[in-house]
């Protein structure tokens, strides 16, 4: 995964942390707008998502912010 999806996964994950709480849940649309304008973006996080980790629609912000930063 592209180092500047990480980057703003993390940082949609903290901002959804602080607003709604340690037990907050997003899907990995929560890191694009609702114009589709960047569909290779989109599908390499949809991969991530889907296809890498098998993980539900909607999991917990904290713990998609402990994968991102558990890979290098």
């Amino acid at each position: 995964m592209r180092q500047s999806l990480r980057e703003k996964i993390i940082h949609i994950c903290d901002e959804k942390i602080v607003k709604k709480g340690e037990n907050v849940g997003l899907s990995f649309y929560a890191f694009f707008s609702n114009k589709n304008d960047n569909p290779e973006l989109l599908m390499e996080a949809a991969e991530w998502w889907i296809k890498t980790h098998q993980l539900n629609h909607f999991e917990k912000a904290t713990d998609i912010r402990k994968l991102i930063l558990e890979q290098k």
